[in-house]
């Protein structure tokens, strides 16, 4: 699998954690930020839908 087919990273450069040290730009914890890199694709999905459900939330 070459590296543009790995998933990308949701960030969209708002750069900012809230009181849960989630990021109100992507939506992933500081954790999944930091670990992102590292993190198999499998990972990514899993974390993604992480980051759906939260913005769900934001909606609400």
């Amino acid at each position: 699998m070459s590296v543009s087919e790995r998933v990308r990273s949701p960030c969209v450069s708002i750069c900012a954690l809230d009181q849960q040290d989630v990021c109100i730009g992507c939506h992933r914890t500081a954790d999944e930020i930091l670990r992102w890199r590292q993190m198999t694709d499998e990972e990514r999905r899993q974390v993604l839908r992480e980051v759906a459900k939260r913005e769900e939330k934001v909606a609400l």
